[in-house]
């Protein structure tokens, strides 16, 4: 896709708020072609939401240097559930791959590509995201800022939160989200929950892992998964 087919996708409100440098440029196709628009809307949340932070901290990852890496992390954190980007490994490793790989061909250096690989890997992590990297820091709260409510107060982004959600509308992102990564485990033949395995696709204390097996629990359940 090249960048004028992004341009059809999102106003030029949209595309003024990120950076246009071209790696960010060719990873904001890459998300487009990889993700459907509830997905999309949200990763490019995730990245306003984790700038807005690093602005108020004063950050070096809101520095023009290393606004691109913070940029590729957010945008790229999800790509793992996408059926392009659907491997063996769990959604958050393969995203991992993916973007690292992006970047190592547009040029960056392996040291920042790692980085970046894994402020994505880790970005459900909780506990280690936000301790291991001041990156990994960021793209962990500007997941969590866009998905919870608390954090999001404790933060003080509510406000900033509903300005962009106005030009990026959520579309039902919960549960689009938690069905794709449930998704994925059709290939394990929707395995009976006492003789599930614990795959690398889904590691049962993982959260991937948590949202299948409160999927096998209630199958039949058709709103959002009640572990995400």
């Amino acid at each position: 896709m090249e960048h004028n087919a992004t341009s059809q996708i999102y106003s030029n409100d949209v595309l003024e708020r990120l950076p246009q440098t071209d790696i960010c440029k060719a990873s904001l196709d890459l998300a487009c072609r990889a993700l459907p628009k509830p997905i999309l809307n949200h990763v490019i949340r995730t990245f306003l939401l984790a700038r807005w932070l690093s602005e108020k901290e004063g950050s070096e990852w809101s520095q023009p240097d290393n606004l691109p890496l913070l940029y590729v992390a957010c945008i790229c954190h999800d790509l793992g559930v996408s059926d392009l980007y659907n491997g063996s490994q769990r959604f958050e490793v393969e995203g991992a791959d993916a973007a690292k790989a992006h970047l190592l061909s547009h040029g960056i250096s392996e040291e920042s590509s790692h980085q970046v690989w894994i402020a994505i890997a880790l970005h459900t992590s909780a506990g280690i995201a936000e301790r291991i990297y001041p990156l990994s820091r960021l793209v962990r709260y500007g997941v969590m800022m866009d998905f919870s409510p608390a954090t999001c107060h404790a933060m003080g982004a509510v406000e900033y939160l509903s300005d962009i959600e106005r030009q990026l509308p959520r579309l039902n992102i919960e549960k689009v989200l938690g069905d794709a990564v449930v998704h994925q485990a059709e290939h394990l033949g929707q395995p009976d929950r006492s003789t599930w395995p614990d795959t690398k696709k889904h590691p049962k204390a993982s959260w991937p892992g948590i949202l299948l097996r409160a999927h096998l629990d209630n199958p039949s359940h058709d709103g959002v998964n009640p572990a995400f």
